[in-house]
């Protein structure tokens, strides 16, 4: 008996200490639990996904309820119009989770669509190309981040239902979280299947597009190369005809005019062989320049002739950069260096001239003169086939009883004095101009004309100066005439004067008192 007592106590003690145990270990389990759980419920978009369905499926099923009940409840009740606002608020919270009603992880499980159109035909597109397999790499990436995450999620749910299986031992209230962890789970692992299956196309797809493309690069940097060589071999020959140009042509502007038209010519070639490499159909290009010349034709006609203007002027060589030209237009008349000549007007730099003295008064304007002027307007140029001299005439009036030989000597010999220079230089510029033109009268010296006037003698002088610089020759020998016609005794400068008569019936000029300083004027 007393053995019996012992061995029950014995088996007291162990049971006692089993069920400590089991509290001390009930307790850790829930701690893990809870550690899950607090894990679980981050930011996953799983779960909420999964959340939002239950509570689609639990919204709909209340629905169902709440209309069956209705079709059972008579509308005279008070509780009809409860379930009629029960209704429509199930009505409006299920619309709002309309997009989970059928496969809700859609949106999650479907890959960035890949961009079959994308074709690697210029150098831009290569740009764009590496862009998009950046673009690629980086969807792929998250592609598969998604994939290891729901991974990551379903090992944890896993874990929590290894807790809550143990848990149930002790408190069976953990079984309801089981089952429904147990369905969450299923739903995961479904998700699985179809992502394995969804992953291994798309990353085929992915990998078939992507050396696709970097096949194209390759091409298109080949096609690239050959072409930055075609155009160095160009840039190369129009660098050695610039050379060449500047070796043997020593005037300025008309190494300036070439030096402008390789230029352009070699942008027009550049431009041809880009064009003609990049489209496909050359037809195409002679099509749209057909079109487009008739458009340019019709609605700029000021522009396209202003481009023909241009070939005729680069081309015929009726004017060139560095020359002076005169420009009138609508009555206004503007005189100027040309300092450029481009596809639709000439630059010309406005001076002080003999123009600009009589008429403009004002000077150095930047003036835009289109080149379809070179047909509609008058553009005289100064400087023409190297010429760098014009006739220029300086007038003075003596009165009648000056010695008219005498002036037109003073004039003659002052403007041959400082006309000589010039003279000598137009005779050899004419002598180089009659194999080009037809020249009649090849006479430079100084000329000197006599007119009679209403107040005396003019005397007109004329001579050659710099075609650049007319006014200071003109006033140098302005000034010497009249110093020198001033020493002559039988010489006098003659100019409007009027008369004044006290007795309106004498009018002898004896009589009158004359407004001037030369009393040997004309009476007018």
């Amino acid at each position: 008996m007393a053995r019996i007592v012992v061995l029950l106590t014995f088996v007291g003690s162990l049971l006692l200490a089993e069920n400590n145990i089991s509290s001390e270990r009930f307790e850790e389990l829930k701690s893990q639990n809870s550690s899950i759980s607090e894990e679980l419920d981050d930011d996953n978009i799983y779960r909420k996904i999964y959340s939002n369905y239950q509570t689609f499926n639990s919204l709909k099923a209340k629905l169902e309820r709440v209309t069956k009940e209705l079709g059972k409840t008579k509308k005279s009740s008070g509780k009809y119009d409860d379930l009629i606002e029960q209704q429509e608020l199930l009505q409006s919270q299920i619309a709002l989770l309309k997009e989970y009603e059928k496969n809700p992880f859609k949106k999650v499980m479907q890959p960035k669509k890949v961009q079959n159109d994308l074709t690697v035909d210029n150098p831009f597109a290569i740009v764009a190309a590496f862009s998009y397999l950046k673009q690629m790499t980086s969807d792929k990436e998250d592609y598969l981040s998604k994939f290891e995450n729901l991974q990551e999620l379903v090992a944890k749910l896993k874990q929590k239902r290894d807790i809550l299986e143990q848990l149930v031992n002790k408190d069976p209230r953990y079984e309801a979280r089981i089952t429904k962890l147990n369905d969450e789970i299923n739903t995961y692992e479904q998700l699985l299947k179809t992502y394995n299956i969804t992953k291994d196309v798309y990353l085929k797809e992915i990998t078939e597009r992507k050396i696709e493309i970097e096949q194209e690069i390759e091409k298109e940097l080949e096609r690239l190369f050959i072409l930055l060589a075609i155009l160095f071999v160009l840039f190369v020959f129009v660098f050695l005809s610039k050379f060449g140009v500047k070796k043997y042509i020593s005037d300025n502007e008309r190494y300036y005019l070439a030096n402008k038209t390789i230029n352009l010519t070699f942008v027009t070639i550049a431009i041809l062989i880009i064009a003609f490499r990049y489209i496909e159909n050359v037809s195409y290009i002679v099509t749209f320049l057909g079109f487009a010349s008739a458009g340019i034709a019709i609605a700029m006609k000021d522009w396209f002739m202003s481009v023909i203007g241009w070939i005729v002027i680069v081309f015929g060589g009726s004017v060139h950069v560095g020359d002076r030209i005169k420009v009138r237009k609508d009555g206004l008349v503007y005189v100027g260096d040309v300092i450029d000549i481009s596809l639709f007007r000439m630059t010309v730099h406005e001076d002080i001239t003999l123009t600009t003295y009589m008429e403009n008064r004002r000077s150095g304007r930047i003036v835009f003169v289109p080149n379809h002027y070179i047909f509609t307007s008058l553009i005289a140029n100064y400087s023409h086939s190297g010429m760098k001299t014009v006739w220029d005439g300086i007038d003075f009036t003596i009165t009648f009883d000056s010695n008219i030989a005498k002036s037109s000597m003073i004039a003659k010999d002052i403007a041959k004095k400082y006309a000589k220079g010039y003279t000598n230089i137009t005779r050899t510029q004419l002598n180089r101009l009659r194999s080009k033109y037809s020249l009649k009268n090849t006479n430079v010296e100084p000329r000197v004309f006599s007119f009679i006037e209403a107040n005396g003698v003019r005397i007109s002088v004329w001579y050659m100066t710099n075609a650049f610089a007319t006014l200071t020759l003109r006033s140098n020998i302005s000034a010497e005439i009249v110093e020198a016609v001033q020493r002559e005794d039988d010489i006098t400068l003659a100019y409007p004067t009027q008369s004044i008569y006290l007795d309106k019936d004498v009018r002898k000029p004896d009589d009158a008192i004359e407004i001037g300083e030369n009393n040997r004027g004309v009476i007018v």
